[in-house]
């Protein structure tokens, strides 16, 4: 409900129909979602000939398993859809089998979907766009100036992620209890994070030397938030000038990534905006690079960059509807 609080407010959204798969008959929204107390905005049973017909674009921000299923409907019509789940992110129905235990879409439509990494890969002239995962947003965006100048032993990449609870979704776990998630960390999904296999496949697109990463996710006791530390082995002759003027070139012209140089972001920095903060530290003893990387993982991490998608989708200002501030204590 990020997306719709965030479509509300832009310029160039006259309204906005609202459908869930699990209605029968329309509702208003105050009753499909209490929590909007007061509004009546109608929500209709999905129906993707309707969507089609009475919209000009969709998001879908549906759980694993669905949009795998309908999205070959809209790409027939050439219906543009940014889709905040997982099912087209990934170009290998054997890769999505492997970490998603589901079935995938068929190939020929994997390949044609865009992964909209907002900062690194327009939407403009696409029409699918599978908005990426919220670990794989800060963690690519921590590690794109240095696979993307090549200043890394690629085979040395460590991804040390934390998330709140969040970034868990809205069914009850036995981990996100209170009791359970307060005055605790908790490492889960290691190894086996389904953010994983899309991290690769962007970063071999941008340098096909690297093999693999190590990738840990831990779950801390907050509401939202996304810090990824990166640490990786410096290749020679790189030195700490070199490593800054990677990341001050390539985030110069970024509006919504901010280089924070040595002094290392926090959470707080980001939490209620579209913005990624990041910054570094070199240890010249072990050659080796220390990244800092945070987002507000409802935001940048899903309903703010499909907006930033939106944006370019339709050639709207980058910063419509994003001009967001954090949340101060």
């Amino acid at each position: 409900m990020v997306l719709y609080q965030l479509l509300q407010k832009h310029s160039g959204v006259t309204k906005i129909n609202l459908y869930d798969h699990k209605l029968t008959a329309p509702s208003e929204l105050n009753q499909v979602v209490p929590i909007f107390r007061g509004d009546q905005t109608e929500v209709l049973p999905y129906d993707d000939d309707a969507i089609i017909q009475n919209n000009d674009a969709v998001f879908f921000a549906t759980s694993a398993g669905v949009t795998s299923k309908i999205a070959p409907k809209y790409m027939a019509a050439h219906f543009p859809v940014i889709d905040l789940s997982g099912d087209m992110r990934l170009a290998s129905e054997a890769q999505y089998t492997k970490w998603y235990h589901k079935p995938a879409a068929p190939a020929k439509f994997l390949r044609q979907t865009h992964y909209g990494l907002a900062d690194f890969e327009s939407a403009k002239g696409q029409t699918y766009i599978a908005n990426p995962g919220c670990y794989a947003t800060a963690t690519l965006l921590g590690l794109a100036p240095l696979v993307q100048n090549d200043l890394i032993e690629p085979d040395s990449i460590i991804v040390d992620a934390k998330s709140g609870t969040t970034g868990a979704g809205k069914t009850p776990h036995a981990i996100t209890h209170f009791t359970q998630v307060d005055e605790n960390l908790q490492i889960y999904k290691p190894n086996q994070h389904q953010h994983i296999p899309e991290i690769m496949q962007e970063l071999q697109s941008w340098n096909d030397q690297v093999p693999a990463i190590q990738f840990m996710t831990t779950l801390v006791p907050i509401n939202r938030g996304i810090m990824s530390t990166i640490y990786a082995k410096v290749k020679a002759g790189v030195n700490e000038d070199r490593l800054t003027s990677a990341f001050k070139e390539t985030y110069t012209n970024k509006h919504f990534v901010q280089y924070t140089g040595t002094q290392l972001p926090d959470i707080k920095q980001v939490v209620g905006t579209n913005n990624c903060n990041v910054g570094f530290v070199y240890n010249l003893v072990t050659h080796t690079i220390t990244v800092a990387s945070v987002i507000d993982n409802l935001l940048k991490g899903a309903a703010g960059q499909a907006v930033q998608n939106f944006n370019q989708l339709f050639n709207y200002k980058e910063t419509e509807g994003l001009d967001l501030q954090t949340f101060l204590p």
